[in-house]
């Protein structure tokens, strides 16, 4: 947590941790960096807040975390590299509270919607509602959150035809087809999803839009820790907008 909080490496995790020892008078030496990299590999990070009842509206989404590859700027004058490798990070956040209630970390090459039942299955609180994108326009996401009891927010793809008779589906796929989508969005608060943008915004600027260490146990390690300095970040208060006249 110190780690992406302070955004240290870890050999400069380690003097911190030890310089904090020597103010506070304490007898203690931190861990090697070494050390702290293989314990990143199997530790098991707590990430999730204390349940507080059901979830209103759950928002899902993922976002790309870069493990090698050069910049922006050097993409733009030069081109890009072979070697370029991201992680994907998914959140589902609590639109209420503004809380990562599941987060998980997979590969480039994984669909958004087949980490969905990872998401929501480990989850014993009632989710009344869960904002999606396209991407997770799928029978398998629409099964799953129907088993659940969920009522679904998942515009459909342009292509988008008719399931079965009496799905609920075919609802957003009658606004799309006439030019009523935007309306059947505000009908269902579609607007909400935009928190899962604002969350990983939120995730990049506060900890890394990078991952530092090189293996993949590791590298979930250190995403779900900060996705927990986040949480803990959110508890201790949210801005409140006021209207100024």
């Amino acid at each position: 947590m110190l780690k992406g909080l302070f955004n240290l490496p870890l050999r400069a995790l380690e003097g911190f941790l030890n310089s904090v020892f020597s103010l506070m008078s304490l007898q203690l030496t931190s861990p090697g960096y070494s050390c702290i990299s293989k314990r990143a590999k199997t530790v098991k990070v707590n990430y999730r807040p204390p349940c507080r009842g059901a979830i209103a509206h759950l928002v899902v989404d993922a976002t790309g975390l870069k493990v090698y590859g050069e910049g922006e700027w050097k993409m733009r004058k030069h081109g890009k590299e072979k070697r370029r490798t991201w992680r994907k990070l998914h959140l589902a956040i609590d639109a209420a509270t503004h809380e990562v209630i599941a987060a998980e970390v997979s590969l480039e090459s994984v669909a958004d919607s087949e980490v969905l039942p990872t998401l929501l299955n480990p989850l014993r609180r009632k989710v009344k509602q869960v904002s999606a994108d396209g991407a997770y326009d799928t029978k398998k996401c629409h099964k799953l959150l129907k088993r659940r009891g969920c009522k679904p927010t998942i515009p459909p793809r342009k292509n988008a035809g008719y399931w079965e008779e009496g799905h609920p589906r075919n609802e957003a796929v009658s606004a799309l087809k006439s030019d009523e989508l935007k309306q059947w969005k505000q009908e269902n608060d579609y607007h909400q999803r935009s928190l899962s943008e604002t969350a990983m915004y939120r995730y990049k600027q506060l900890i890394s839009p990078k991952l530092s260490l090189r293996d993949y146990n590791g590298q979930v390690g250190e995403a779900l820790a900060g996705v927990k300095v986040m949480n803990k970040v959110i508890g201790l208060g949210m801005p409140i907008r006021q209207r100024v006249n």
